[in-house]
Parts: C-alpha cells; sequence; structure tokens
C-alpha cells in the first residue's frame, strides 16, 4: 500500500523507485500523482467519482482515453434521448386532447414513465492558472560569473558558477536532495546573497519565487482577499479579485478563510500571490507537491503560455519534460548545463547505478565491454542532443505561435470589436496575417527538425 510515495522524493530517487515498482512482482494498491509513475507501474486504474468506483484496465493514458471516450458516448445518449423525450412530449401536448389520439397520447404516456432516464456529463470544473504577461528585457536575465553561494562564510555550497539565463528559458535543475538546488533556486530568486564572485541582471528585474515552506508563512485565519489586500495594496479590489481569478478563485471562494482550502488551493493561492507583480523570472521549487494531476497539466499548460522565463526544482519528470527545454546539472559543488534531455539524464543516471554496483568491463571473443557500451552510447547521446535540443525548441516555438493565435482568433470572435475603431479590426487582422506566416515558417522548422531526429535515430 503506497499513499504518495514519491511526494518528498528528489527526481532521481522517484527515476529509481519507478524503475523499481515497474519491475516488482506482487500486488500493490497505489495513490499517485505522479502520472509517469502510474504510467509505468500500474496496470489497472480505480478512479472515484460521484460517489462511485469505476474500474478501467491499462496504465493512466489509456484510463483517460477510455473515460474521455466513455463520457463521449454518455453525452450523446443524453442528448439523443432527451431530443426523443422532447418528441414524444410534443406528440402528447398536441394529442392528449383529441378523442381518435387520445390512445396513442396515453401510450406515449406510460413510454415515457418506463423511460429510464440517461445521466447526464457533470464534469468537475477545471483548475486554471494564467500568469499576468511580464515586462520585456534584453538578454541575458541573469549571469552569473565565477559566483559562488552558501549560507556558511568560506565554506560555499556552490562554486565556479558561470551560468546565463536568457528572458524565454525553460529550466530544470538537476540533482539528488542535498547537492544545492534549492541553494541556487533562492539566489536567483534573490533570497540568498552571492558569497564571491559577480551577478548581472536588470536593476528593475521582478522575479517570483515559490516553495512549498511558503505555506507555513500564509494566515490561515485570513482570506485569499485578505492576503492580497497586505501584500498588494497599491491594486483595487476589483484587479486584486480578477488577479485571483487566473488561479480558480470564484467571488464567493476569494473570502473563504485560508485555514479551510486544501493544499491544492494553498498551492494555487501562492501562485497568485508569488506574480502579483507579473514577474519576467519564476522560480519555482516543488511546485507541484500539492496538486492532483489535473491541476499539474494545468500548471504544464500556463508556464508554456507564459512569456517570460521558467527555472524548475521538481521530481515531477511529466512536468520537466513538458515544460523545461533546458536542463542544468547541480553536482560536485557546482552547477553546470546538462547536454541532453530527460532520457538522457536517465540513462546517465543507470550507467552511475551499474558502475557503482560493481558491474565488470571483461571483454572477449570480440564482445563490447561495459566501457565500450558506456563510451558508444555517450558518443551516440552526443551526437544526438544538438538534434534533440533543436526539436524541443521547434516544438516550443510551435506551440507558443498557436497559443497567440488562439488569443487573437479570441479577440476577432468578439462582437464588441466591431463597434470599436476600425483601425483596431484592421491591426488585429494585419497581426494574424503576420502570425499565420510565422505559423507556416515555424511549421516548416518543426518538421525539419524533427526529419533529422528520425534520421539521426534511424
Amino acid at each position: 500500500l503506497l499513499d504518495e510515495p514519491t511526494n518528498h522524493l528528489d527526481l532521481e530517487a522517484v527515476l529509481w523507485l519507478t524503475a523499481h515498482l515497474a519491475s516488482w512482482q506482487g500486488t500493490m494498491i497505489l495513490i499517485s500523482h505522479d502520472r509517469d509513475l502510474l504510467n509505468a507501474v500500474a496496470n489497472r486504474i480505480a478512479h472515484i467519482e460521484g460517489g462511485k468506483l469505476n474500474a478501467y484496465q491499462g496504465n493512466f493514458d489509456r484510463f483517460e482515453r477510455t473515460r474521455r471516450e466513455r463520457l463521449d458516448l454518455q453525452a450523446k445518449a443524453f442528448t439523443k434521448q432527451m431530443d426523443q423525450r422532447r418528441h414524444i412530449q410534443s406528440f402528447i401536448d398536441r394529442f392528449k386532447a383529441k378523442a381518435t389520439k387520445a390512445r396513442q397520447a396515453q401510450s406515449r404516456i406510460k413510454m415515457l414513465e418506463r423511460m429510464e432516464l440517461a445521466v447526464p456529463v457533470v464534469e468537475d470544473q477545471p483548475i486554471s492558472f494564467d500568469f499576468p504577461k511580464p515586462e520585456d528585457f534584453s538578454p541575458p536575465l541573469i549571469a552569473l560569473e565565477d559566483a559562488s553561494i552558501g549560507y556558511v562564510p568560506d565554506l560555499p555550497v556552490l562554486k565556479k558558477l558561470n551560468l546565463r539565463l536568457d528572458p524565454d528559458d525553460r529550466i530544470a535543475l538537476l540533482g539528488p536532495n542535498g547537492n544545492g538546488k534549492t541553494t541556487l533556486a533562492r539566489l536567483l530568486a534573490g533570497r540568498l546573497a552571492l558569497q564571491s564572485g559577480r551577478m548581472v541582471k536588470p536593476s528593475k528585474l521582478r522575479v517570483g519565487y515559490f516553495s512549498q515552506d511558503q505555506a507555513d508563512e500564509l494566515d490561515l485565519a485570513d482570506t485569499p482577499l485578505g492576503h492580497m489586500r497586505q501584500l498588494a495594496p497599491q491594486l483595487t479590489e476589483e484587479k486584486m479579485r480578477s488577479h485571483l481569478a487566473r488561479f480558480g478563485f470564484t467571488a464567493d471562494h476569494v473570502e473563504t478563510k485560508v485555514g479551510s482550502l486544501s493544499g491544492g488551493e494553498k498551492a494555487r493561492l501562492l501562485f497568485a500571490l508569488m506574480c502579483r507583480d507579473a514577474p519576467a523570472l519564476m522560480v519555482l521549487d516543488e511546485p507541484t507537491n500539492h496538486l492532483d494531476i489535473d491541476a499539474r497539466e494545468a500548471l504544464v499548460q500556463a508556464l508554456n503560455a507564459f512569456d517570460g522565463a521558467v527555472v524548475l526544482v521538481s521530481h515531477d519528470a511529466h512536468l520537466i519534460e513538458l515544460a523545461a527545454d533546458k536542463l542544468w546539472r547541480v553536482e560536485n559543488g557546482t552547477c553546470t548545463p546538462f547536454d541532453g534531455d530527460l532520457d538522457d539524464y536517465r540513462a546517465t543516471l543507470a550507467e552511475a547505478r551499474r558502475s557503482a554496483s560493481g558491474g565488470g568491463e571483461r571483454a572477449g571473443n570480440g564482445v563490447p565491454s561495459r566501457k565500450d557500451e558506456r563510451r558508444s552510447a555517450a558518443e551516440a547521446r552526443a551526437r544526438l542532443a544538438p538534434l534533440r535540443q533543436a526539436a524541443k525548441a521547434a516544438d516550443h516555438h510551435l506551440a507558443k505561435l498557436h497559443e497567440k493565435k488562439s488569443h487573437l482568433e479570441a479577440k476577432l470572435a468578439d462582437p464588441k470589436l466591431y463597434n470599436g475603431p476600425p483601425a483596431q479590426v484592421t491591426k488585429l487582422r494585419l497581426d494574424m496575417a503576420a502570425l499565420d506566416r510565422d505559423l507556416a515558417d515555424a511549421e516548416a522548422q518543426w518538421l525539419e527538425a524533427h526529419e533529422a531526429l528520425e534520421t539521426a535515430e534511424g
């Protein structure tokens, strides 16, 4: 029986646990919000919905597909039955008073009474995250030059840091707990000063910092609106409520005592408070710990739509794969860019474990040794890394353009637009034409990048 076994593990431990549980022979009941763990380990999903327990065969991805298909069929059946009932009721209303049709009308009344009502589809209110648009800055956003950081003088946790963070970067910090990921995150967030070296950043740079221990700083007797009043007194109440609504707090919900909020709701409140000033950089330290799977998916979408930079510390491989396009590895008292993606990092960890377990390098009769195999694998990763990075960058760029197109289409579909100045309509149409050209170029680059990667992978 495992209840959220990955919540306080680092990514490296989560990857090991996932592989271990996937190969474990036995019966297991698992409660988890970790999509990758559920996909790798589970072969049945028990879903609690509407006070009932529904069982599905397969892993989490298959459960999602099957449930969506079931809900679609249920919705169609309900619509069809409502149409049928309206048709029968119309006949009854028209002919129940006519003697020649009374028998048929009575028959149809009985038919309605016997008809088993189809159940309408009632879905949960979707969780929302919507980070405000930040101010634009020229690159680099932050540059570290031979920097050292720590908590005790002359005893740095990390040193020789030479790193550059640009305005549209999405960076995940990798490394076991205790290596200094949170220390580096605190430096980037302005919560920790350098011990030596140099950090260059714009004087007007606003940084949002999210950390789970911030939940302890919330006033349980206050409300989400009350926290906004304290931290952003310059805003009108209407703007405070509007900002909280970006994170799923409705008009009534903003007056709820924080002590009555769930862990996920408190996390969403921390997100709202973090970005009240529209930061250009968000540093997120384990942002998914109290979020369920739907909220995690909403967070991924919001991060991908965000126009600023993001630095992530997370044990959630799914979040890293979908929201980060660069990896920095924190180890051996420093931090350096990791040349590869998360699959490469998994392979690196697996090789390190094999080496640590005493895997031999014996070779004979033309059979490659372990050392040769590792070298070949490393060379293959090095050869593919630039192509994978290019493909991932093309994915990210294309997703951003599609997001912009959706916003433009929504504006052009608003009837109120056409009651305003014609110049505004013209500008939006010109913007749409330019965006369509950018999309065509981006789709060509995306196709070229993925074809190059597929060819190289064979």
